[in-house]
């Protein structure tokens, strides 16, 4: 195969970011010839992100709709209409063999534009419900990856693959080893079971405020110990909040550094419903509660959460709810040994660790 050259667009958030560059990741260790771009948002993380990981990328001045009403909203169509003209000039230079679509703003424009080229795309569908924009991209893409069974009520049938998510590859069920680093690693003990609050990389308001109760009203009472990450939007607002405050069994940060011991050491987690962040949890076999946002398109997180919550893999308090009955729910389950190995048993049946090489596969095929 002659020096594949692959587009990989998308982004936006680390949920979209951290496949994308496992997907690049599997495509080079089959192809290590391949000339590997991406094509992200202007002013989104992954513009920091891809080159630190080492590899190009370029910034689209597209943004995504507010779902309040909001004067940018009226700026939408004219940032829309630079990107598919920018996507055309990437794709002219760059001349890919292969476009492939991770979801986010960056995606619909490079990959529309991909595809009236003729050149052949792939889209990864994360969540068990699909947006619109890879609905529409779908009708022209060679490929659909997809994570949840019965994806057909969105896409062609014929053209769907069933992959899983992309996850980081350090992600796997803990060893005596690595709970003992990660132990460590947060400063925590051994001897108390470990919640880990996490909200994304910007952070979740409604986990926050969740928190910000447990600290003023249960960490003294508390015989279990936290991980909070409480997100790169919130951090100095939760630092002004724990200033002159001493919890001996709470390590909180912005972003977590080592997720794969974060995990290790965890017992339980509250989580936002992302889907990578639930392929990542099914690897692990970490006992879950989900908070799903709402603020998200087609309550696609709700979806996401309700698969698992169906085959008895998860629990899920509703957004609307958490200030009321999470933390009440934690403490029902943090102790409750044989529900947690249960929850930990099923979610485990739902991993795919090989999702990334699976796709990077069915990308290196797309190549002429």
């Amino acid at each position: 195969m002659n020096k594949p050259r692959i587009i990989i667009s998308g982004g936006g958030t680390g949920g979209h970011i951290f496949p994308a560059l496992s997907i690049a990741g599997s495509i080079k260790e089959l192809c290590p010839e391949a000339d590997i771009l991406f094509v992200g948002a202007e002013g989104k993380m992954e513009m920091e992100r891809v080159p630190a990981a080492g590899y190009r990328i370029i910034g689209l001045p597209v943004a995504g709709l507010q779902r309040k009403l909001s004067l940018k909203n009226l700026a939408l169509p004219f940032k829309v209409a630079k990107s598919v003209r920018k996507a055309g000039d990437i794709i002219r230079e760059f001349k890919p063999d292969v476009a492939v679509g991770v979801g986010g703003y960056a995606s619909a424009p490079l990959l529309w534009s991909a595809s009236r080229k003729g050149i052949p795309c792939l889209i990864q569908e994360q969540n068990s419900y699909a947006g619109l924009t890879n609905k529409i991209l779908s009708k022209r893409a060679a490929c659909i990856c997809t994570a949840y069974e019965g994806m057909e009520r969105f896409f062609p049938a014929d053209r769907i693959i069933l992959t899983g998510n992309p996850i980081r590859k350090e992600i796997a069920p803990a060893t005596k080893e690595q709970r003992e680093e990660g132990y460590r690693f947060y400063k925590l003990d051994p001897g108390k079971k470990t919640l880990f609050v996490v909200g994304g990389s910007l952070g979740c308001g409604t986990l926050n405020r969740v928190m910000r109760d447990w600290v003023e009203n249960r960490a003294d009472k508390a015989d279990y110990q936290v991980i909070w990450q409480c997100g790169k939007f919130y951090k100095s607002g939760v630092d002004a909040f724990m200033a002159g405050r001493t919890v001996p069994n709470l390590f909180y940060t912005d972003f977590i550094q080592r997720m794969d011991l974060a995990y290790a050491v965890s017992d339980l987690l509250v989580s936002r419903a992302g889907a990578g962040t639930i392929s990542e949890l099914c690897v692990a076999g970490k006992a879950t509660i989900f908070v799903p946002s709402p603020n998200v398109s087609e309550d696609h997180q709700t979806h996401n959460a309700m698969a698992l919550v169906n085959k008895d893999a998860a629990l899920m308090v509703r957004d609307a709810e958490a200030d009321t009955k999470l933390l009440d729910t934690v403490e029902g389950l943090i102790n409750d040994e044989a529900r947690l190995a249960e929850l930990e048993k099923n979610i485990l049946k739902l991993g795919r660790k090989d999702a990334s090489e699976v796709i990077a596969k069915e990308v290196l095929k797309l190549v002429k």
